[in-house]
């Protein structure tokens, strides 16, 4: 699977319209539905205007583009990866992690799947990497495991859940995060596993566990569908583990001694 092409580079800006032909300007005008102008390609292609007004309308329509593709992924707040202190888990395979910035898996619509006990950074990296990926002009679509399944079990009718699914399926990469944290029944499992099935080798997922595959059946029990959902999952995936302490506690436990060492001081300055 070959990868969109990127908005914010499909267009390129030009300062000149000397080297374009009459074709490729009207061609061009008619991309940034400026049919007026392509309609009289040939009467202004020397005008001296011309080049600024492309450039203009290509920057705005390059922001509305971001603004739209940002909006939809629904990525609220996050702490950038710059902020990752790689010397805290026990556990990480950085080249790795630094290989899915190279977005290699959305070409070959691979999933990747992170997994790892609560508080070392799984969802940190999820939205970095959808960030970035929005960044470089694909859709992206963030959310929490609950909130998808809870959302598509929702739907009063076949056709409502057929629509509803869409929103889950069509975007070039989806972050499902949290799996693992509830367990669902059989109708849940179900719901998941057509998410992955009509996304498998279309679209990359990323999805965040703190459960390794073989205790699945303890997040769906019942459910007919575990083993094949696995299957697929994984198939073709990059799985990066991230094991270790919990830096949120370590977070916690700092802020609570530099409090305590506060008030000591407080104390003997009275």
């Amino acid at each position: 699977m070959s990868a969109p092409r990127n908005p914010a580079t499909a267009i390129p800006p030009i300062t000149t319209t000397t080297s374009l032909s009459v074709e490729s300007l009207r061609q061009r005008l008619r991309r940034l539905n400026l049919y007026g102008l392509a309609t009289h390609a040939e009467e202004i292609i020397e005008e001296a205007w011309l080049a600024r007004v492309l450039e203009v309308e290509d920057c705005e329509r390059q922001r509305r583009s971001l603004k739209r593709r940002t909006d939809n992924a629904r990525l609220g707040s996050f702490k950038l990866l710059a902020d990752f202190d790689y010397a805290w888990p026990k556990e990480l395979d950085r080249a790795l992690l630094e290989e899915l910035f190279t977005f290699t898996f959305l070409e070959q619509a691979a999933n990747v799947v992170i997994v790892g006990p609560n508080g070392l950074g799984k969802t940190m990296i999820a939205k970095n990497l959808l960030h970035q990926a929005v960044l470089r002009g694909y859709t992206a679509r963030f959310t929490l495991a609950s909130d998808m399944l809870h959302d598509l079990a929702a739907q009063d009718s076949s056709t409502a859940l057929s629509r509803r699914l869409r929103r889950y399926t069509t975007p070039t990469l989806l972050c499902i995060d949290e799996v693992g944290y509830l367990s669902y029944d059989a109708r849940y499992a179900d719901l998941l596993f057509e998410v992955i099935t009509r996304r498998y080798q279309q679209r990359a997922t990323v999805l965040t566990t703190n459960k390794p595959f073989g205790e699945w059946n303890e997040v769906f029990p019942n459910a007919a569908c575990v083993v094949t959902l696995v299957d697929r999952l994984v198939h073709r995936s990059e799985i990066l583990a991230v094991a270790g302490d919990s830096y949120r506690l370590k977070e916690a436990q700092e802020r609570a001694a530099q409090r305590s060492s506060k008030r000591t001081a407080s104390k003997k300055a009275r």
